[in-house]
């Protein structure tokens, strides 16, 4: 039972922990820096939107405003059957060179973009959220990875505008600070495994049609990394945007990121293959499935723990502490005691919730369910 305890514990913690400094490690054994300088090479925005009439205008000015040439830079916002104004604010741009793409029939993200491809005309194929509002410079930082000729998929930095959001807002913005970070490093070592679908780009010779019920910023780097480029992150590509504004947004938006990524994951699986793609298997089980896997891990942890508290006195003080661990996640979700401890349970919280996401994402995908389409983010 010790075996198992202290197993579910070290898996648990792997991810965040162990990982990240082999991840450093490596980079620094062995390190792939990238060979970015400036180019300027033509470039088409793509900014998949569904009822984004709240902030689409404020996004495609921000496009607009780019340091970046304006007669290299096209801008196609793909509306997927949105309802709600977005589509005429879109069209009040269109004298200033932006193109809609209006969608009859709501698929999601994957098709849209699919579709939007076909009439891209960059080199590099940039994408934005509807709500992303890029640095001056974004667009610039990503696409000078591109003199790499080894680089085939940039990603940028997320952050957000609110700090004060509560446990969604605070929890998801320390976990993208913690993504951000691993990224680099992984970049480092070699290919970064996740990227931000809010500021990342591809060679458009490398775009493939993705599933229409897959996540394209989790399929489209994977596919790029087995046809022998590399996925690289870029810090100085900043990107923000209005974290979601209630909890339960914030778990229905992991709950399907976590299901279309096991999807993405089963589609992508020959990467799995330690055989032929070592470093890239062991980044995909390390970064991706044992995190997805952290309610099993979390389970057992506390069954094994309860069983050897009844045995061993040590235990039930590490039981004591375990059960604290919880108390903690439990008032940052839910606002209780003093403020201090509230702030304190903000990331526990926020991993609570999101480790419940994916047990709920897992119980989905092995019902073989499927959630092609989203919300905005900070929508309710």
């Amino acid at each position: 039972m010790e075996v198992v305890f202290w197993s579910a514990v070290f898996l648990t913690a792997y991810p965040y922990l162990v990982y990240p400094l082999l991840m450093i490690a490596l980079g620094r054994l062995k390190p792939r820096p990238v060979h970015a300088r400036p180019a300027e090479p033509t470039v088409t925005v793509l900014i998949p939107a569904y009822n984004e009439a709240d902030v689409i205008r404020q996004t495609l000015e921000n496009k607009l405003s780019q340091n970046y040439p304006r007669e290299k830079l096209q801008i196609l916002v793909v509306s997927d059957q949105s309802d709600d104004g977005t589509d005429d604010i879109v069209r009040e741009f269109s004298s200033q060179g932006v193109q809609l793409l209006r969608r009859e029939r709501r698929q999601g993200k994957a098709a849209g973009l699919n579709e939007a491809v076909r009439h891209a005309t960059g080199e590099i194929l940039v994408f934005s959220d509807g709500n992303s509002l890029f640095h001056p410079d974004a667009i610039r930082n990503l696409v000078a990875n591109f003199a790499d000729p080894d680089v085939g998929y940039a990603t940028g930095a997320l952050g957000f505008f609110s700090a004060e959001a509560g446990l969604s807002g605070d929890g998801a913005s320390a976990y993208v600070r913690f993504e951000n970070w691993l990224w680099r490093a992984e970049t480092l070592a070699g290919s970064s495994i996740g990227v931000n679908g809010g500021v990342d780009a591809i060679r458009r010779e490398l775009y493939c049609d993705v599933p229409i019920q897959l996540i394209t910023d989790f399929v489209l780097p994977l596919t790029v990394i087995a046809g022998g480029r590399r996925v690289v992150f870029e810090p100085r590509a900043l990107s923000r945007e209005a974290p979601n504004a209630e909890l339960r947004s914030e778990f229905r938006m992991r709950v399907r990121v976590a299901l279309r990524a096991l999807q993405g994951l089963s589609y992508m699986r020959r990467l799995l293959n330690p055989v032929k793609y070592p470093l890239t298997a062991f980044c995909l089980v390390s970064h991706k499935l044992v995190r997805y896997m952290a309610f099993v891990f979390l389970a057992l942890a506390l069954g094994s723990n309860l069983s050897l508290a009844l045995q061993q006195d040590a235990y039930s003080l590490v039981l004591a502490l375990h059960l604290g661990g919880y108390a903690l996640g439990f008032s940052g979700i839910y606002a209780v005691g003093p403020r201090w401890l509230q702030k304190l349970g903000v990331v526990p919280g926020y991993l609570l919730i999101t480790y419940a996401a994916f047990a709920v994402g897992t119980y989905k995908f092995l019902r073989g369910e499927s959630m092609a389409t989203w919300r905005p983010r900070a929508g309710a």
